[in-house]
């Protein structure tokens, strides 16, 4: 399979969790055959491949990390597990140095063993993003929260919509810490939109993703990010939204599906870029 993808794709950007079954190498080939210049990279992959091995193989193919996935489940009580989250998140802040993005993913973590209690879940995440937002800014990384659908807020995400992100971005220099605006986990919210042209205008958007709301969600929900153009969302109109709000960075598209990673991995990206382009410009 080879050949450019037709169409404007100088803002598209494709997550590594979209194509997983394509290693690290074949998914930097495979994009800059297709035209393809951004990647969102995960954290496990990259260092299993070697982080500056990873920067290297990047750069040289002449693609941009767009974001890089994931860093926050700041929301432990006990001490010792608070202190080693912080730590694995500086150690995020610094693999993002390498890797040469200036954005890193925050999911905040779920409600700690035992509590029912979401609004103190959040202020710890608050407080976490208190110690890192200096450390990150230094290094010229910027925090991006983001909030995940309510059906994960008990083991995942405490922060469950963009204006719960955004409130707790707001305590902090917009430099360092903004948002990411998912059509996955907020298309449903009537605020949204508001939430969305709020944080344009602080300078907060720090990542758009897409991915397309389907049912059928598959048993476990995790893995039921559906292809885009096949569900229920209108991502068109969400791209003009978030450019409306001031947002010109990267588009990335980040799936979780079990059906998609058994495709092969290079035909399901040229799938995907083509459909960014037919559905989202």
């Amino acid at each position: 399979m080879s050949g450019r993808v037709s169409g404007d794709l100088s803002r598209f950007s494709i997550n590594q969790m979209t194509v997983k079954q394509l290693s690290l190498p074949e998914l930097v080939q495979a994009c800059a055959r297709f035209g393809i210049p951004g990647v969102g990279l995960w954290r496990e992959p990259v260092r299993a491949y070697g982080v500056e091995a990873a920067a290297r193989l990047v750069r040289d193919a002449g693609l941009r990390v767009t974001t890089l996935c994931r860093g926050g489940f700041l929301t432990a009580g006990e001490p010792e597990a608070r202190a080693a989250a912080l730590d694995d998140n500086r150690a995020a802040i610094d693999e993002c140095v390498a890797l040469g993005t200036d954005t890193l993913v925050m999911v905040s973590g779920g409600l700690p063993g035992g509590s029912k209690d979401l609004p103190a879940a959040r202020e710890r995440v608050a407080r976490a993003l208190g110690e890192l937002a200096p450390y990150a800014g230094e290094r010229g990384v910027r925090l991006a929260v983001e909030p995940l659908h309510p059906m994960f807020a008990s083991d995942r995400c405490v922060v469950s919509t963009l204006d719960q992100a955004l409130e707790l971005a707001e305590r902090f220099p917009a430099e360092q810490v903004g948002v990411v605006v998912d059509t996955y986990h907020i298309w449903w919210d009537d605020r949204a939109p508001t939430a969305a042209a709020r944080a344009g205008a602080q300078g907060r958007i720090h990542s758009f993703q897409l991915a397309d709301w389907e049912t059928p969600l598959p048993e476990g929900v995790l893995n039921g990010r559906g292809l885009i153009g096949d569900g229920a969302v209108d991502l068109r109109q969400w791209r003009e939204r978030v450019d409306a709000a001031g947002y010109t960075g990267p588009i990335e598209v980040e799936l979780f599906n079990d059906r998609l990673w058994a495709r092969d991995g290079e035909e399901l990206l040229r799938d995907v870029a083509e459909r960014y382009v037919r559905h989202a410009l």
